[in-house]
């Protein structure tokens, strides 16, 4: 809260104009560490993690605290002047491509190390409870860390190769992490099918790097988006496939539709995994990769039209997504759809051409998300199950995880004056901007479709609080309150969901403009200049009729408690409870034809191609032996061998006949040979 306070003063002072960009000084030079720090003690984790005293975890939260203080730092500092700073380090030259190694300090980068450190300290700090007894320990600290560290090397990546090494790291982590409880084949099968999916959308990004970078002759994003400045007639004609290519990689790792499957099955994953995913890493990649290539949407004669394919994808994400979350029952599969809508919120304010409302959705989003996942992470602690239906009235045993996820739910419903109305109300209204000018009729269907969203969104958080804290408690056992190094985390997150939303308020306080703006070059953002009133009075009272409904269907007594736990809309619910058969359709659709066809072959080539040749090579080895054993063995080797015993058998018996056994025959036998040996030296001399 208090950097809050400090950062709306040092906003206030700038104005509504973008202040002159400074170097960053010290700060600035030195960010290199931010990734570099976390990354290396990594390694020290691995190596002497388990001989510590907290078996690594003091490493892990070392380089949290560390990223926590220089990122907000860093944050003051931008709120204060604006900063712009860009390092590099040559690597190697391949033809006229110059290698870097690199770091970016500007709005957009410090925002993102500020959310990924204070997230990060806050969700490793929580770790340590909820993890405690693990058999793996020290390993998951060590990937966590990783996992943090290569989601730092995306955001201060200056080039297009260093990223796409940071979130090829991301996706490593990733998969590490989801299939970390190993042992059940199911969270195998769900770290593979995240890597599987977001390497198939990863084909996108591979494709529009390439064709931007080459077209321009540089990977570096300043020089990207310098030629798009100066009108690059060589970029324009390849900009709309170079564009769609990277929103499609975007599209992966953000898990929007079709490529959202995965998202929710990687809940099987430690519930900090999931916080910190969800919150700050993995799934924000995109939209940021997304805003960090903004100009390159936004300017006419570029990939312009590829913003018209963003607002589609990310109403359909939003819309379709908030549905499925209706139904579910897995708490962390609740949230887990809800993260894939709220992305879709991010993705629809990016094709409006609203670059802030869309990033500060980011920021505000990844404290009431991380939040939530971590309270839910407090009530399976408790009861050991991920189920609504085997809790309920949770809040008399646990009032302080209670407290903060309804102040989670409440941000991400968009209630006033929580974090997430501001956010989700400048994309309304961004989306209201769009409607009357660039988007027309598009924008306004989709402005409907995130109003309905907004309803969704408050109807289902209302059914997962009410079914997690109120009614008659269903597990097994005494649920309590988790440690303090558990709602620690919890309280300041909460403080943070209510006060976040302050640091950009239209006509008000634009701080958060401001400080996003700090960069080289020209962003053309769509943001509201003032509040529309009317479309945050529409938001707000659709969200409240949604809390209302939820309440109305499921705060009732215990003797309706099963009926209620089984939210079945008719026609819809086995749509929805399947997932709108999307999964299948992927399985038999494309896995399946792709996979027999496959299999098919494969056992023809090992039946009749593989064995065939090990066949050959064994029946050529008989015949060899066969050779060997009878024409060089028996009729060669052991023919001689013969030979030798039999002459040595013969010389024996031949020399049997002079052993008699008598010593004066063997004495006239010496003397004779004596007589004979001087005798011939005589004759020879």
């Amino acid at each position: 809260m208090v950097m809050l306070a400090t950062l709306f003063a040092l906003g206030e002072q700038t104005g509504h104009e973008v202040a002159q960009l400074s170097d960053g000084g010290v700060l600035a030079q030195w960010a290199w560490l931010i990734p570099v720090v976390p990354l290396v003690l990594m390694f020290a984790i691995v190596f002497f993690g388990k001989r510590l005293p907290m078996k690594g975890w003091e490493l892990a939260e070392g380089a949290m605290l560390f990223v926590a203080v220089y990122g907000v730092a860093l944050f003051a500092m931008n709120a204060n002047e604006g900063i712009n700073y860009e390092g590099s380090i040559e690597i190697a030259r391949i033809g006229s491509f110059t290698l870097e190694w690199g770091w970016v300090v500007d709005g957009l980068s410090i925002m993102m190390y500020a959310v990924v450190g204070v997230v990060g300290l806050a969700v490793f700090t929580y770790a340590k409870g909820y993890m405690k007894g693990d058999i793996r320990y020290t390993w998951f600290f060590a990937a966590f860390t990783m996992f943090a560290g290569a989601m730092l090397v995306l955001v201060s990546a200056p080039n297009l190769i260093q990223l796409i090494v940071g979130w090829e790291l991301v996706g490593l982590a990733s998969y590490l992490l989801i299939g970390h409880y190993w042992e059940d084949h199911a969270n195998n099968a769900a770290a593979t099918k995240a890597f599987l999916v977001n390497k198939i959308a990863d084909v996108g990004l591979f494709v529009g790097v390439i064709i931007i970078g080459v077209t321009v002759g540089s990977f570096r994003f300043t020089d990207i988006l310098n030629a798009v400045a100066d009108g690059d007639s060589a970029l324009a004609q390849v900009a709309f496939w170079g564009g769609l290519a990277l929103f499609i990689g975007a599209m992966g790792k953000s898990a929007q539709f079709p490529f959202h499957v995965w998202l929710p099955d990687a809940m099987a994953g430690p519930t900090p995994v999931s916080s910190l995913m969800h919150a700050a890493t993995m799934v924000t990649a995109g939209v940021y990769l997304v805003g960090r290539m903004f100009p390159l949407y936004q300017t006419d004669g570029f990939a312009i039209d590829v913003k018209a394919i963003m607002i589609v994808v990310g109403a359909l994400t939003l819309f379709l997504t908030g549905l499925i979350a209706l139904v579910q029952d897995d708490i962390k599969k609740v949230l887990a759809y809800s993260t894939l809508s709220q992305l879709g919120y991010m993705t629809v304010a990016m094709g409006a051409g609203a670059y802030t409302a869309g990033l500060f959705h980011l920021f505000t989003h990844a404290f009431f998300k991380g939040l939530l996942f971590l309270a839910a992470g407090s009530v399976i602690h408790a009861v050991h199950s991920n189920n609504m239906s085997d809790m309920g009235g949770l809040r008399k045993f646990m009032p302080w995880t209670y407290r903060t996820f309804l102040i989670g739910s409440l941000a991400l419903a968009g209630i006033f004056p929580l974090a997430g109305f501001w956010s989700k109300d400048e994309i309304l209204a961004s989306l209201s901007f769009d409607s009357s000018h660039d988007g027309g009729t598009l924008a306004m269907v989709v402005l409907v479709v995130a109003i309905a969203g907004a309803f969704i969104t408050a109807f289902y958080m209302a059914r997962a609080v009410y079914l997690t804290f109120f009614g008659e408690y269903k597990g097994h056992g005494h649920p309590h309150e988790s440690p303090r190094v558990m709602t620690y985390p919890l309280i300041g997150l909460g403080v943070l969901s209510i006060v976040a939303g302050f640091a950009n308020i239209p006509g008000v306080f634009t701080g958060f403009t401001q400080w996003l703006a700090a960069r080289p070059q020209v962003m053309g953002d769509h943001h509201a200049e003032a509040i529309n009133f009317a479309l945050a009075g529409i938001g707000l009272a659709v969200a409240l009729l949604g809390i209302a409904a939820g309440t109305r269907l499921w705060k009732r007594d215990a003797a309706t408690q099963q009926a209620r736990d089984t939210f079945r809309i008719p026609v819809l619910y086995p749509v929805l409870a399947n997932k709108y058969y999307i999964d299948d359709l992927y399985m038999k659709g494309v896995v399946g034809p792709i996979k027999g066809p496959i299999a098919r072959f494969t056992n023809w080539t090992n039946t009749y191609v593989i064995d065939s040749v090990v066949n050959a090579f064994g029946a050529v080895s008989v015949f060899l032996s066969r050779i060997v054993y009878q024409g060089m063995d028996q009729r060669g080797i052991d023919l001689a061998i013969n030979a030798v015993g039999s002459a040595t058998g013969e010389a024996g018996d031949a020399l049997r006949y002079t052993t008699s056994g008598k010593i004066q025959e063997y004495a006239a036998a010496l003397f004779a040979g004596a007589v004979l040996l001087v005798v011939g030296f005589l004759i020879l001399t």
